[in-house]
């Protein structure tokens, strides 16, 4: 993997820790305007008890005052029935006073029920002003805690930038031009590339843009989505299978007419895959890139069976399985297909897990050689 690309990987990481900073730090004001609507609403609370008691005071007021003037008119209508002459007037003053009684009578049944409710309203006020008292306690340790928050955020925020800006530094403008332009319309701008797709926007990849993702020599972009591609061995499915369930693997013939063999270091190539042919009494040799499966050099042709045509490039290399037609070689041209190079990858995962468990069966020696 190109050093550029790392560095995306470990940007893109970085950028989504200070987008989720920055949203908490946004979301840290409306916390607290949730708290402190909270609080309104406990105040509210309490000034409607206090409200309603408020109420009830001046309504008894105005009910002993009622009662305080019905009394003195009651008074006047007694001394004025001392000096009537005639028994209309008597009966109509008479009847004034029975009116006035009702209606005291009637204000001290309202100033009964206030009295009643007034322990309630007594109750509720003190209930609200100890909610108030409990809340205000809670909600200034929350705002506390929330400025805290936003104090430790802020000064998250300036370490990653800080190690932002070091990795940015450390990526070519274009290639940062390129990931920022993606990144803001996409959400990320650098993608992982596993069972032939771009996992950024699900899309399969055409064989030569997924060879050149393997190779890690390059930087390939995504064409549905133009997002940054990389490959991380790791993620292939063979790698994927538990050891205790990775298929048994089937060895090659050791007196096949062709064999196939990696090699960790080749002539300075790195890994390689080697392709050697047997055919009408000269071997031939074909040697292709394990990454992106493309020849390398031009092929090589002995006289003899491969095994003594090409020794030097046997010893110490891994045998695998494959077959396939001269023909079908010829086709294939400058590059493996990727069915091809797949299935060569998988046998070669198969072969380091049965060399790491021991279970590796050394190759027989074909009658009339030599062992070495």
């Amino acid at each position: 993997m190109l050093p550029e690309i790392e560095n995306l990987l470990k940007l893109q990481d970085v950028d989504k820790e200070i987008r989720r900073l920055q949203d908490e730090v946004a979301e840290l004001p409306r916390r607290v305007s949730a708290i402190e609507a909270r609080l309104a609403g406990t105040k509210a609370q309490l000034d409607k008890a206090q409200a309603a008691l408020k109420t009830d005071e001046a309504a008894r007021r105005k009910y002993e005052a009622s009662i305080t003037e019905l009394r003195t008119k009651i008074s006047k209508y007694r001394d004025q029935s001392l000096d009537v002459k005639t028994n209309e007037q008597y009966r109509a003053l008479l009847h004034e006073i029975q009116f006035a009684e009702k209606e005291i009578a009637a204000n001290e049944d309202k100033i009964l029920e206030l009295m009643v409710n007034a322990d309630t309203r007594d109750k509720e006020v003190k209930a609200a002003q100890a909610d108030l008292k409990a809340e205000t306690a809670e909600i200034e340790q929350e705002k506390e805690q929330a400025r805290q928050r936003t104090a430790e955020d802020e000064k998250l925020l300036a370490e990653w930038r800080g190690k932002r800006d070091q990795l940015r530094s450390g990526i070519s403008e274009n290639l940062l031009r390129h990931y920022e332009r993606v990144s803001k319309f996409r959400g990320s701008g650098i993608s992982e590339v596993r069972d032939h797709k771009c996992m950024g926007c699900q899309v399969m990849l055409r064989p030569q843009t997924y060879n050149e993702v393997r190779s890690g020599k390059e930087t390939v972009v995504c064409d549905s989505c133009q997002r940054i591609l990389y490959f991380n061995p790791k993620e292939e499915l063979i790698d994927q299978i538990p050891s205790l369930h990775r298929p048994k693997r089937h060895h090659p013939k050791i007196d096949a007419t062709q064999a196939w063999y990696y090699r960790a270091e080749f002539a300075g190539d790195g890994e390689v895959f080697l392709c050697l042919t047997n055919l009408r009494g000269q071997a031939s040799r074909r040697v292709y890139d394990i990454h992106t499966g493309r020849l390398i050099g031009d092929i090589l042709i002995r006289e003899g069976d491969f095994r003594q045509a090409f020794p030097e490039d046997i010893t110490g290399a891994t045998r695998l399985n494959g077959n396939w037609s001269e023909h079908d070689l010829e086709n294939f041209g400058t590059e493996l297909p990727m069915v091809v190079l797949d299935s060569l990858n998988a046998d070669l995962d198969l072969a380091r897990h049965e060399a790491s468990t021991g279970s590796h069966v050394k190759e027989p020696v074909p009658t009339g050689q030599a062992a070495s």
